[in-house]
């Protein structure tokens, strides 16, 4: 039986993706080990593994996290400053979700979605 998912994303700097995961997103750091790093916040976790050489130009990464207060999720980032992707902010979409995303400074796609 399937019990969960915890996605592994590309970072170039630890101490750079641990700032704006845990001091800017408000997650909680669980692990670190070496080139590896592992934050959580809520009943979401997230792996980063160090890959130094990544181009954040050429990075594809991506996780779509579900929520169930958006509004008020997307209220708090924009109250402390996070930048909201210029393509994404918080709507409904056709598909019966509200959705807004997030860029991390190695090009990680944050979306976050609640259905409607």
């Amino acid at each position: 039986m399937l019990t969960d998912i915890n996605p592994k994303l590309p970072m170039r700097n630890k101490s750079i993706t641990r700032n704006y995961y845990v001091n800017q997103l408000g997650f909680q750091e669980i692990g670190d080990y070496g080139g590896y790093l592992m934050v959580k916040k809520d009943k979401i976790e997230i792996h980063f593994f160090e890959f130094k050489a990544l181009d954040p130009k050429e990075n594809y990464g991506q996780v779509y996290i579900r929520v169930n207060d958006i509004d008020n999720l997307y209220q708090s980032f924009l109250e402390r400053k996070i930048k909201i992707h210029p393509n994404s902010p918080l709507e409904s979409k056709p598909w019966g979700q509200k959705e807004f995303a997030l860029l991390d400074p190695d090009n990680n796609l944050l979306t976050f979605g609640q259905s409607i």
